[in-house]
């Protein structure tokens, strides 16, 4: 008998636990459910007696490496800079671990320790980052098994609101944690690469550098830059290509009225507003204009950031509540977390609602002689608001990785990626039994 501990049961978890449900009969595996609500693990854990449910409070070193000590392998679908303290207790106590989380500095370097102990810490093995990984270097591997020479990757992925439920202007509903859509971008400056020069992105122009991507029969998106594409050169073997690009997909218009709120501030999360208790939508924007008693809110706005009366921008400002006097209902903030309150009252989905993951790849590469372009997307809608294709895509892989550590499928000890040939394939084959497929194309090579 085997036992999982799984520290989290979130929104992204539900496709997970199914998963594992599934399996874990035959496999004899039995698993414990944690989070800080007691009821969210309940419900995870009901319909299944080999599971159980606890609380957990991750921060009590004492409870956490209790619970760790009696599993065999840990999934973490902790935020992401709360995994390394549960990395450190898998590696003194000797258990595996999956997290679907960015591989941050600090779980680099336990790399040595995890290979010394013999504890596989398998990362990023989500969606974005995981399934781009695993469909990435499939074709990467094939163009270069023919001799071909890399020129450019791009690579782009969505988490989106399904065209059946899209009925506002922003096109966008929140189907995963909303402070990570809050607090996009501003971890620093974004770093990729373009025809052999280094680019960089700044905060404050983030929104406003993006471009336009056509998926065949979805219509067209728009994309920003993600963190730094740069550390995947060497990641993906691709150290010497001279464009090299990774972003997130929105429906056009997004980004430039995103724009608003990083303009204004509204995104800052380092500090604490003052009189958020009596602050209403409207007083809250106010607070990041200047002060004239004779304008109203929107015309200063639109002075601030030279937004013509009947721009689309209003539309959607208006459409989200900013300028009425409604109620914050919050007691203390900053900026980012009043700005989230108000967006979660208009952007959480309808429990009918369907979400949508899109994700774009292009290769671009030489192949004897002859300049060559493939472009490959994957589409993936939810059902419903509970059972999300983000659930499903961040889920099915991290499930699926874990079986195959369970069942001695991995074995190879350290800190990892999911970019070899013997993780990738069969993680493919069962996302593909799952409907999660790709579609390939052959198109007209465009350089820049």
């Amino acid at each position: 008998m085997k036992h999982i501990l799984l520290i989290g049961a979130g929104r992204s978890t539900k496709s997970l636990v199914d998963y594992i449900a599934k399996h874990a009969g035959k496999a004899d595996w039995t698993m414990t459910i944690c989070d800080q609500n007691t009821a969210l693990a309940e419900k995870r854990a009901s319909g299944d007696d080999r599971f159980n449910a606890i609380s957990l409070d991750i921060t009590n070193e004492e409870e956490r490496r209790g619970a760790i000590e009696k599993a065999d392998l840990v999934i973490s679908m902790l935020p992401a800079h709360m995994h390394v303290p549960v990395a450190e207790d898998c590696i003194s106590m000797k258990k595996h671990m999956v997290t679907a989380s960015y591989v941050s500095s600090q779980m680099e370097a336990l790399n040595d320790k995890a290979v010394e102990a013999g504890v596989i810490l398998m990362n990023e093995i989500g969606v974005d980052p995981g399934i781009d990984h695993l469909s990435a270097m499939k074709v990467l591997d094939e163009i270069r098994a023919k001799g071909g020479e890399m020129k450019i990757f791009e690579s782009f992925t969505g988490g989106l609101v399904a065209p059946e439920s899209d009925n506002n202007p922003w096109g966008y509903k929140f189907s995963w944690n909303p402070r990570n859509v809050v607090l996009a971008g501003a971890g620093g400056a974004v770093k990729f690469m373009q025809e052999g020069k280094y680019k960089y992105i700044p905060y404050h122009q983030l929104f406003r550098r993006t471009e336009f991507i056509d998926i065949p029969h979805y219509g067209r998106f728009e994309g920003y830059a993600n963190r730094d594409s740069l550390r995947y050169r060497g990641v993906y073997g691709l150290e010497n290509i001279p464009t090299i690009y990774r972003g997130t997909l929105r429906r056009p218009g997004f980004c430039r009225a995103w724009d608003v709120f990083v303009k204004l501030g509204m995104t800052d999360d380092s500090y604490q507003l003052e009189g958020v208790k009596d602050m209403t939508h409207r007083s809250f924007l106010n607070t990041f204009l200047a002060y004239n008693p004779q304008d109203s809110v929107e015309l200063k706005l639109m002075h601030y950031l030279q937004i013509p009366q009947d721009s689309e921008l209003m539309e959607k400002l208006e459409w989200l509540d900013l300028f009425e006097e409604t109620p914050l209902g919050l007691d203390k903030a900053t900026p980012a977390q009043a700005l989230q309150h108000i967006l979660e009252k208009k952007w959480g989905m309808d429990p009918q609602d369907q979400d949508m993951i899109v994700m774009w790849h292009k290769f671009g590469f030489s192949l004897n002689g002859e300049n060559k372009m493939i472009e490959s997307h994957m589409v993936r809608k939810g059902k419903d608001a509970e059972n999300t294709a983000m659930a499903e895509t961040v889920g099915l892989p991290v499930g699926i990785a874990t079986r195959m550590i369970l069942e001695e499928k991995i074995t190879t000890p350290g800190v990892h990626l999911p970019i070899t040939k013997e993780i990738y394939e069969p993680i493919l084959a069962e996302l593909a039994e799952e409907g999660i497929t790709f579609e390939e194309r052959e198109v007209e090579y465009k350089g820049y």
